[in-house]
């Protein structure tokens, strides 16, 4: 019984290193870095994606 629940957990794992990517991607960083990063570190690297800045957008100034 011990093997199928550490099979879940491998499905869940890379689910969110999927999920990960597609995060990344949105905030204009690269997916394929940040999955095989999730790989590694799972909810951390979920943590750091979600509080860095997305890339490509300087600070708003009011013109």
């Amino acid at each position: 019984m011990e093997h199928a629940s550490s099979g879940g957990f491998a499905v869940g794992w890379f689910t969110l290193a999927l999920i990960n990517a597609g995060l990344a991607q949105s905030k204009g960083r690269g997916g394929l870095n940040w999955w095989l990063l999730s790989l590694l570190l799972g909810p951390i690297a979920t943590l750091l994606i979600v509080v860095m800045e997305p890339l490509g957008r300087g600070p708003s100034v009011p013109q």
